[in-house]
């Protein structure tokens, strides 16, 4: 550490900076100490810790980037037909009109993102068969958003 420790201080902070670069660097040494038996001898020092230093400071910023913003309030998304509920109302309004087959097909797969064979266990059947219901229940759903959306804006469909 006294030898090593302010060049992977340096590396952290130039991917961190500053504020983050300290728990980086701390995660490296940790993770160093448990990986120290298992170092090859004659390795370089220096450049296996500068390595750990960069992919602990990299899952740092994928850490980051997951963190969510604070924010005061949100905004209620404003509906298709102007209503209080937003856009889940509306969803759930289209939803519904659907088969029961069709329904939970698509929120299996695409609200949950389960893989079509997942779909199949749940629900029974084949992944051929869920998939089929799936396609069916999103090309009624777009041929139906695509009719309001155009009536909606003034124009006629066809």
């Amino acid at each position: 550490m006294a030898r090593h420790g302010p060049t992977v201080l340096r590396v952290c902070r130039a991917v961190l900076g500053p504020v983050a670069a300290d728990d980086a660097w701390s995660e490296t040494f940790l993770s160093a100490m448990r990986a120290y038996p298992d170092l090859r001898p004659g390795s370089d020092v220096g450049a296996w810790l500068v390595t750990i230093a960069h992919r602990k400071a990299i899952d740092q910023l994928r850490a980051q980037a997951r963190r969510p913003i604070p924010t005061e309030a949100l905004p209620e998304p404003a509906s298709r037909n102007g209503q209080p509920g937003g856009f889940e109302r509306d969803l759930w309004d289209a939803l519904k009109e659907l088969p029961l087959r069709q329904r939970e097909c698509i929120a299996y797969h695409y609200l949950a993102g389960l893989p079509y064979a997942d779909v199949a266990a749940v629900l029974g059947g084949t992944a051929a068969a869920a998939r089929r219901a799936a396609a069916d229940g999103i090309a009624t759903l777009r041929r139906t958003y695509l009719v309001e959306d155009l009536t909606l804006e003034g124009r006629t469909s066809r």
